[in-house]
């Protein structure tokens, strides 16, 4: 943006709907060499445009900016020493709303875990310390699964579910999952075929909490007889906690199925993008 001047800008993004491939091309390739940045002159010229095809090529320009800086956000989370679960949620949450602030989707969950921590004891055995988050999260806040709509892609924005409170297996396993961590719990998400689940897990005791069922008590026997019931052989990893880059994955994987039975083909393709950048470790 520094390279050029406002008027210059001006001239360089009127030639965007050039009949000429060759130009058009050259002139995004400009534009993006100026880097994220140029994204609110872009936003400004499209508002003040009249011409539908000059500003369908700023949107399409604007979508490619902000994907490049999601792709960019998700290799340092990748590359992160933690992978902070609520900042790979965020980036994944970015997709669909790229102006969402990560302080925003923060302090919503801090106002979750305050409502949780309220009527939370650190004295009571791990049973009742679940079934109290289980009061507060499906109960007073009203968390359920999204049967009707168990495909859509805000399933996987935790900003939506966050709004309407629904969600799928996965969403609602991370917002228990990051209260429990907060108030110091040893609960981990565990990968299931078909579907995700939480274990709490520690030296004296192992149990596994469905989210998606408003939480649900079950045991290891329980996992083995779902197994035999899909028919699948059981492997340790479906009893043992799986990393937040898994989450992450498997988060992804849910959202290119939900752009897949839209039919959304060139949103299946950037999400699968996102997955090989996780996937190349």
């Amino acid at each position: 943006m520094n390279e050029l001047t406002p008027s210059e800008m001006i001239a360089l993004v009127s030639l965007l709907d050039d009949p000429d491939q060759e130009v058009k091309s050259h002139v995004r390739d400009k534009i993006i060499s100026l880097g994220y940045g140029v994204i609110p002159f872009l936003e400004l010229r499209w508002e003040s445009s009249f011409n539908p095809e000059l500003q369908k090529e700023i949107e399409d320009l604007v979508h490619d900016l902000q994907f490049s800086l999601l792709k960019d956000r998700l290799k340092d989370w990748r590359d992160s020493e933690d992978r902070d679960l609520l900042t790979g949620l965020w980036i994944i949450n970015t997709y669909q709303y790229p102006d969402l602030e990560f302080e925003k989707l923060n302090a919503e969950m801090h106002q979750i875990y305050f409502e949780v921590w309220t009527s939370f004891k650190n004295d009571l055995q791990p049973y009742d310390q679940i079934r109290i988050i289980n009061n507060v999260l499906f109960n007073t806040l009203r968390f359920s699964a999204n049967t009707k709509n168990f495909h859509s892609p805000g399933n996987s924005m935790l900003s939506t579910v966050l709004d309407t409170k629904k969600g799928n297996p996965i969403s609602l396993c991370a917002i228990y999952l990051l209260v429990a961590k907060k108030l110091g719990l040893p609960v981990y998400g565990v990968n299931l075929p078909n579907l995700f689940v939480l274990t709490y897990k520690s030296s004296d005791i192992t149990f596994y909490i469905n989210a998606f069922n408003k939480g649900l008590i079950f045991s290891r026997q329980d996992i083995y007889n779902y197994l035999e019931h899909l028919k699948i052989e059981p492997r340790e990893e479906f009893f043992e906690p799986c990393s937040y880059l898994e989450i992450i994955l498997r988060s992804l994987r849910n959202l290119a199925h939900s752009f897949e039975k839209l039919g959304e083909a060139s949103k299946v393709a950037e999400i699968k993008e996102l997955i090989a950048i996780l996937s190349d470790q």
